[in-house]
């Protein structure tokens, strides 16, 4: 294909796309299909020889879309939203055309500058001060690796970077039971490990615990440990958790340890400010991130990490032999040396037209719906019989069960999600099997919301 041919199938992919979300509704939320039978329809090696793009678009057409689950499904409620506003996938479709590696400013003036705006435009969304300034990474699991990096070697002042690990002290870092999988993936591909990841217990709200935190730090010193960071849950990914900002990070101040928001999904509700009470006291944090492609319309991978001080993390991260430098220009930013990949794609495309396209105020109306529709399901479900709130709804996330028991849960749901019309997952909560109902998809209405109690009452 040459670029004229890309232009006459760009126009028949926009179609299709048109086609595909026009018809949402009418789809099976999650794939119905068993592992491998797609894989074993496509042949066992590459061709020797270039076939028609008519041909590879059939097979695309008649193989690929209902071996997906569709999560632009506007009833798609399990994990978080991996949301894509069609502004969001416009920008995409450009970002894909200038196919350009925005490693350094040189290399793309643009993506680095339009980075800095947006970093600046979303720091007063949410309404954080002025000293915080951040950078798009990937996802949340690689923005916590950085800043984890960053604590260790901080606290090592550096030296594990030229020496290793070996021979350093035993570090320890803190957080709640509710964080995400993501903290503990960090520090075990950190070389920290994870027995060093110390998981302090939660009070009733499920919050960390700031005088179990401050004991830990204190036995922790005096086992000969170097503790080196704190971890902060905003919106956990099993039921909502949020640990109390403002006391854990007095203690971490005053233990002189940084501390780490993980806010992925519900730092997007932070536009709201109705809804800021929830992380108070987050403007104290060292590092905070949330994942504008998780509630707040942008395509997936856009995740934002906002740094009080980036200079401890480009000090971690960064690198600059002599062929990134640019030569005969005064100091200029190098966003590569702000996370771990040296190649960067221009993501902050998508959040400029994202912002423009439908301005502040909308985004904060559609995820004030969410949390309305979420709040009015919930009181809709727990009036059914046999069914056991397990939860109640922080943002739009909440938890049930079946008073039965885990075995007739789990059977419950698998009946949820193999009818096809909503699509629901489990976490484990205070010991037991329960369903996660979270609200957050793009497009979705309250008639979307509501079809979850309708297909309950069938399906019970």
């Amino acid at each position: 294909m040459d670029h004229k041919g890309l232009k006459e199938w760009s126009k028949k992919a926009a179609d299709w796309a048109h086609d595909y979300h026009e018809g949402l509704r009418d789809r099976p939320v999650r794939a119905t299909m068993e592992p491998g039978s797609l894989r074993d329809q496509l042949p066992t090696a590459a061709p020797e020889q270039g076939e028609a793009m008519e041909q590879i678009w059939e097979d695309f057409t008649s193989l690929v879309p209902d071996a997906m689950t569709h999560w632009q499904h506007p009833r798609f409620f399990a994990y978080f939203p991996a949301n894509a506003a069609p502004v969001s996938m416009l920008a995409e479709q450009l970002v894909n055309a200038m196919a350009s590696n925005a490693l350094i400013w040189q290399a793309a003036p643009a993506a680095t500058e339009v980075e800095q705006a947006m970093m600046v435009w979303l720091r007063k969304a949410l309404g954080l001060p002025d000293a915080f300034t951040g950078t798009i990474h990937d996802s949340a699991t690689t923005a916590t690796l950085s800043a984890i990096l960053t604590m260790r070697e901080a606290a090592l002042e550096w030296k594990g970077l030229y020496e290793g690990l070996s021979g350093q002290p035993r570090m320890r870092i803190y957080a709640s039971g509710e964080t995400h999988s993501s903290i503990d993936k960090a520090v075990r591909v950190a070389g920290i490990g994870q027995d060093n990841l110390v998981k302090i217990p939660v009070d009733e709200d499920l919050s960390m615990r700031p005088d179990l935190l401050a004991q830990a730090i204190k036995d922790d010193r005096a086992a000969g440990y170097l503790p080196i960071g704190v971890v902060l849950c905003a919106g956990g990914t099993s039921v909502g958790a949020f640990d109390k900002m403002k006391e854990c990070i007095a203690i971490a101040r005053a233990e002189d340890l940084p501390t780490h928001i993980d806010a992925a999904w519900a730092g997007s509700a932070m536009i709201c400010p109705e809804f800021r009470p929830l992380w108070d006291g987050a403007e104290g944090a060292d590092s905070i991130i949330f994942n504008p492609h998780k509630w707040l319309g942008a395509q997936f991978d856009c995740a934002v990490q906002f740094m009080r001080n980036p200079i401890e993390q480009v000090r971690t991260l960064g690198l600059r032999p002599t062929y990134l430098e640019t030569l005969g220009t005064s100091e200029v930013t190098n966003f590569n040396e702000w996370t771990i990949p040296l190649g960067r794609r221009f993501r902050a495309l998508k959040i400029w037209f994202l912002l423009r396209a439908h301005g502040l105020e909308d985004l904060r109306n559609r995820i004030r719906n969410h949390v309305a529709w979420a709040e009015e399901l919930y009181a809709k479900i727990e009036a059914l019989a046999g069914i056991e709130m397990t939860s109640s709804p922080r943002l739009s996330l909440f938890s049930f069960a079946l008073e039965a028991g885990d075995a007739a849960t789990e059977k419950l749901l698998q009946k949820i999600n193999d009818d096809g019309r909503i699509y629901l997952t489990q976490t484990h909560h205070k010991g037991r099997l329960v369903i996660r109902m979270q609200v957050g998809q793009f497009d979705c209405t309250r008639d979307d919301v509501m079809m979850v109690e309708t297909v309950l009452k069938e399906l019970l």
